[in-house]
């Protein structure tokens, strides 16, 4: 196998690879191409980042099991079933909180929807750390011999970042082998032949920033105040119409620790703690009135179809029940009260059973699943005149807890 990383990546992306993507997304086959040009670079960036931060370990076991799994084998089986949400489950763990900026950045980058952006990103994380954990297998490396590989391939990144793919808010470290922009990295990646410009370059980039604070500095009040609120402003359009819950954009992420030993990512709050915060509390009783909201799953516009970067959430609930065996859950379903009853009340329906399934999917137990009960507009507590925001408390998905 090639000593570049980015070498070896590529000799799995192959024209039929992208040819299934394609046709299984619905998307234009260009698209697909452009997103995974961008995408590889972008995870590669994050594992480096999260190797720098300390987990090099993590990393290594990582590549292991996915080579174990033989992704490298059949990689078009990483975009649907249990490898999907498996793969899912990896770009959580890489990009944390950033998740969700990183599938939009691609999408809005390549032209595909965001359910396309993650399911691709689901594809490319578990290929690429099987193709680390081969390299790392055909050469007996340690954690060691790993890190100091994935340092070298930094300059091989900058060659791929395509321009006009905004991945700034890559997590950690990776910040630190990518920069601001692909633009930005392939400018500068072409310089090392002129080694004689870095001087300029450097005192250009010195006044820029004098340039600059002393702006920031000379801002008043009221202009921060506006830059505040055109930044809020934009980044709300992100949520679609028929998301079960909202996500304010700068959630705390947190390690949540099982029963087992086990821990997940999820946010602090979310459905994931407090549903265990609960589990592990005696005082904390389970019945018909125990409900927890999913806070990050969403469908697809008008259908009951589950997006995938939704599959993070769901695959944790299937750890949390694996972790606590004699746990017994119900799911439910809810709409606002715009449109017919009779619709909603069907809807609501399909979605709780769309979610009860995606969990026996991925491997709960099904005697922990009491079943699924869509309860359309029933107990919506906003008027269907209300504004779409107070209206979205009421469209959600969520787990009642049984018995504990």
């Amino acid at each position: 196998m090639p000593s570049n990383l980015i070498d070896s990546v590529k000799s799995f992306i192959t024209p039929d690879l992208i040819s299934k993507a394609s046709s299984y997304l619905g998307e234009n086959t260009d698209n697909v191409s452009k997103a995974i040009t961008g995408a590889v670079p972008a995870v590669i960036s994050g594992i480096i980042g999260r190797v720098e931060s300390g987990d090099v370990s993590g990393v290594l076991n990582n590549a292991k099991d996915a080579l174990n799994n033989n992704v490298l084998g059949n990689a078009s089986a990483l975009l649907s079933g249990g490898a999907a949400s498996t793969g899912s489950t990896l770009v959580n763990n890489l990009f944390g909180s950033q998740t969700n900026n990183v599938v939009n950045a691609l999408a809005s980058h390549s032209g595909i929807k965001t359910s396309s952006a993650g399911s691709i990103l689901s594809m490319i994380v578990p290929l690429i750390l099987g193709v680390l954990g081969k390299h790392a297998t055909d050469n007996n490396l340690s954690s060691g011999g790993l890190s100091a590989f994935l340092s070298e391939q930094k300059s091989g990144i900058l060659s791929m970042l395509p321009p006009g793919l905004n991945i700034s808010n890559l997590p950690g470290s990776a910040k630190k082998v990518i920069g601001t922009t692909a633009a930005d990295v392939r400018s500068i990646a072409e310089q090392p032949k002129r080694n004689w410009l870095m001087p300029l370059v450097l005192i250009a980039l010195a006044i820029i920033l004098i340039i600059y604070f002393m702006r920031s500095c000379n801002k008043t009040p009221e202009a921060n105040t506006a830059a505040t609120a055109d930044t809020t402003t934009m980044a709300a359009p992100a949520m679609a119409p028929d998301t079960t819950a909202t996500m304010a954009p700068a959630r705390e992420s947190l390690k949540v620790k099982l029963a087992d030993g086990t821990e997940i990512e999820a946010y602090k709050g979310g459905i994931e703690d407090m549903l265990v915060t609960c589990l592990n509390d005696a005082n904390c009783k389970p019945g018909k009135d125990k409900w927890f909201d999913f806070d990050n799953l969403n469908f697809e516009t008008g259908s009951a179809t589950i997006t995938t970067e939704s599959q993070v959430q769901v695959s944790n609930i299937v750890a949390i029940l694996k972790a606590y065996p004699k746990a017994k859950v119900k799911i439910g379903g809810y709409t606002d009260k715009t449109g017919n009853e009779t619709d909603n009340k069907k809807l609501s329906q399909a979605r709780a059973d769309a979610v009860l399934n995606a969990i026996k999917t991925a491997g709960a137990n099904a005697t922990q699943l009491v079943g699924a009960e869509g309860y359309g507009s029933q107990f919506a507590t906003m008027p269907a005149t209300a504004s779409d925001e107070d209206r979205k408390k009421d469209r959600r998905i969520s787990v009642q807890l049984r018995e504990k």
